[in-house]
Order: C-alpha cells, then structure tokens, then sequence
C-alpha cells in the first residue's frame, strides 16, 4: 500500500492534513512570483472576439477550457436547424447556459478538444448564444480548427 508502513506496530498514527497553500498559489515561496492562471474560456471568448487574442491561442483554450452544453432526453448533443447551416449551442459557464436554456436544463460537459471530436460532420457550434461576446464557428470553421489540432498534435 501507499503512504505507509505495512509493518506491525510502526507508529502508524493520523497525520495532519498540510497546511492550505500561502497567498499566491500552491506551493509559493519567498522569492518566487506565482504563476498566473490560465484564462478563463469565456475571458477568451471576449478577447478574441476584440481581436486582442490570436486565432491560435484561442484555439489552445478552448481545447482544454471545460464546455457546457444543453441537452435532451436521449444522449448526444442538442443541435439548432433554423440555422443557415446546423450548430451546435455550447457554453462557456454554467450561467451563460442557465440563461438561455433556463434554470432547471440538463446539461453534460466536456472540453473544447472532445467537442471537436465528437461534432457530426457538417455541423457548427455557437459559444454563449445569448452572450454579449457571442461567437459562431461554421461547418468549415470547425474543420479548420480540427485541422490545426491534428497539425498541432501531429506535426
């Protein structure tokens, strides 16, 4: 087993949790600047649509940013028709999708990354539907962004 003695009668007592982390993140020391957090997806959301975020940098965040999307009774995602083309309504908070879907909607999350994995093929997806900084990716923005996973991922 982990963490400790197997052996009779070692002083196998209760030990205290650690101490929480000390202003400035978790394990900051004297000396040492703390490690800025990574943007919030829907901080991303705002600073790409105000073009003060590259496409690619965007792109890092919402494939490892946490989305929420609406749901039905049956599995998979809930897709809108009276598009031009079909999109998929997708999240960047819980509240952004309480505010469209209302306060008791069922909902599943997954990341950016599984979103582009799963997406039916000729399919979009919009982020916050009802947000001031709303954004929609077409079937061929989709496309461009799982080609530049893979070249990312792949070389």
């Amino acid at each position: 087993m982990y963490g400790y003695d197997q052996n009779p009668g070692a002083g196998q007592g209760y030990a205290p949790p650690p101490p929480p982390p000390q202003q400035g993140g978790y394990g900051a020391q004297p000396g040492y600047p703390a490690e800025p957090s990574p943007p919030s997806l829907a901080g991303a959301v705002q600073a790409f649509t105000t073009g003060s975020m590259s496409a690619e940098d965007f792109q890092h965040i919402f494939s490892t940013s946490k989305v929420y999307c609406p749901r039905g009774d049956g599995p998979g995602f809930l897709a809108l028709h009276s598009t031009q083309q079909p999109v998929i309504p997708l999240f960047t908070t819980l509240k952004e999708l309480r505010g469209y879907a209302g306060k008791e909607s069922k909902y599943f999350t997954l990341t950016g990354a599984e979103v582009l994995d799963l997406l039916p093929t000729g399919y979009g997806f919009v982020l916050d539907m009802e947000g001031e900084h709303r954004m929609v990716f077409d079937a061929k923005a989709v496309e461009q962004m799982v080609d530049f996973a893979m070249r990312r991922m792949y070389g």
